[in-house]
């Protein structure tokens, strides 16, 4: 599939989060806008910075409107580990399949890594923007927080 873009429809999915709840995005539809971020792995550098950045701004995203959604094909254990550890307060989903990374056509960085792609999804499930980035993990929060907060 090709890579979901700025004016799509976000695509649907249903997951188990790392506190054991099963979450999906038409959830959110009507409610409130979506951050979903795809990123490498739990435990990374890159990746730490990263979910400590959300980590940080989180409040920032609430008072915005906005829920925050991180996914990797870590299993459920492992970010329920790294949640901990991190003290994340957003939802982690695992995507052991590779299908969601399939559905949103999220790329794989020189053919091997997983790649770290961000996309902000407003209140109708329609995608308002699409940040990707390996290598500045920290920017993927401040253009997720400047879009969502333009959208408010």
């Amino acid at each position: 599939m090709a890579a979901i873009q700025v004016g799509d429809e976000a695509p649907d999915f249903t997951r188990v989060t790392q506190t054991g709840e099963s979450i999906s995005l038409h959830d959110f539809r009507g409610k409130q806008a979506v951050v979903v971020y795809f990123y490498p792995a739990d435990n990374t550098p890159g990746c730490t910075a990263q979910a400590c950045a959300f980590r940080d701004a989180y409040e920032d995203f609430v008072a915005a409107g906005a829920a925050v959604i991180g996914v990797s094909g870590d299993s459920l254990d492992s970010h329920q580990k790294f949640a901990e550890g991190k003290k994340l307060p957003f939802l982690l989903v695992s995507d052991a399949d590779g299908e969601l990374r399939k559905a949103y056509g999220v790329p794989k960085t020189m053919w091997v890594m997983p790649g770290r792609v961000t996309y902000v999804i407003d209140r109708e499930g329609i995608v308002q923007q699409v940040f990707n980035s390996q290598l500045f993990a920290t920017q993927h929060v401040k253009e997720a927080l400047g879009t969502v907060r333009k959208m408010k």
